[in-house]
């Protein structure tokens, strides 16, 4: 297995993506992944020696260039194909890592994503995805998140089975609840996108869908996979990081709930519905979450997940 790691993506990087690199290698169980540092040699070089940070399975990869966050994403892939990001896609579309994580500049990760990797056949749009807390302890999955900020009813029912099966193969959900969010628990409720989505999520027989779910049902572990376009699911998805930020404040960030709300435990956002592995991180990602990007990339190589993402498309 190889992963490859954007070591100089992120307000806090090549330094945290170290330091991650140094907890992953700590507590890594599978002897067999190799991870490959994609940025700039001399730097990296450089803190892997400060921090001790050894392994004959760490591959440094040379890429002098940076996508700037306020960057043209298309045009900085064009222009910059030196660049951390491009030469991570490079590596992964010709097969010499398995999968690909970055905390840098997000649309140049989509655009990587949809346009080095590509869609795999039958999914008509990928969608990001984000894991939210609930209070049973569990957690459910919030899919579109921000990727399509305006949806038709086949794109959210495709949302619906393309969170299902990272539901079950990756959260471990064998038959994962899938909820529409809407304004009303009652069939028939909502705006004219709710209403067209709802037959289409009722009649899919690939996904156990249970109805409508509205905002109070968030985090009661009413469904295990919650469906709504990428505008609605943005919105959601930074109210819920306030949550953390408003328990900081209070002074009560130390409560086992709360903690949950913190980005770094979830390391990164996958893309779903492209070939292979790509998972985006915060832009302000710690060791842990770095760390976590790269537990995460590890367990979906391991399931094979997109492989079996597509095997359900092209039954269907």
């Amino acid at each position: 297995m190889n992963i490859g790691i954007d070591m100089m993506g992120g307000d806090f990087a090549p330094l945290e993506a170290v330091k991650g690199l140094q907890q992953y290698i700590l507590q890594q169980n599978n002897a067999a992944v190799n991870i490959f540092c994609i940025g700039e040699a001399t730097t990296i070089h450089s803190l892997l020696d400060e921090h001790a940070v050894a392994s004959p399975l760490l591959h440094v990869v040379h890429a002098p260039e940076v996508i700037g966050y306020h960057e043209h994403p298309t045009k900085a892939l064009k222009e910059k194909t030196n660049s951390s990001i491009a030469v991570g896609f490079q590596l992964l579309a010709s097969g010499k890592i398995d999968a690909f994580i970055s905390a840098g500049n997000t649309g140049a990760m989509l655009v990587g994503a949809m346009f080095s990797i590509k869609a795999l056949e039958g999914v008509i749009r990928p969608t990001i995805a984000t894991i939210t807390p609930q209070m049973s302890g569990n957690i459910s999955l919030l899919v579109d998140v921000g990727l399509n900020a305006d949806c038709k009813p086949e794109h959210l029912n495709q949302f619906a089975l393309l969170g299902s099966l990272y539901a079950k193969h990756i959260l471990g959900v064998e038959n994962p609840r899938i909820g529409l969010v809407n304004v009303g628990a009652e069939e028939g409720k909502g705006n004219m996108l709710a209403q067209a989505t709802y037959p289409l999520l009722k009649n899919n027989k690939s996904i156990h869908f249970i109805g409508n779910i509205e905002g109070r049902d968030f985090f009661t572990n009413k469904a295990d996979v919650m469906v709504c376009d990428g505008f609605t699911g943005n919105v959601v998805l930074k109210l819920a990081e306030s949550v953390y930020d408003i328990a900081q404040f209070r002074g009560i960030e130390n409560d086992s709930y709360f903690q949950r709300f913190h980005y770094e435990n979830y390391g990164g956002t996958p893309v779903l519905g492209v070939a292979k592995p790509v998972i985006i991180g915060h832009g302000i990602s710690n060791a842990k979450a770095f760390c976590n990007m790269l537990l995460l990339a590890e367990k979906m190589v391991a399931s094979d997940v997109c492989g079996k993402i597509k095997d359900c498309f092209s039954a269907l």
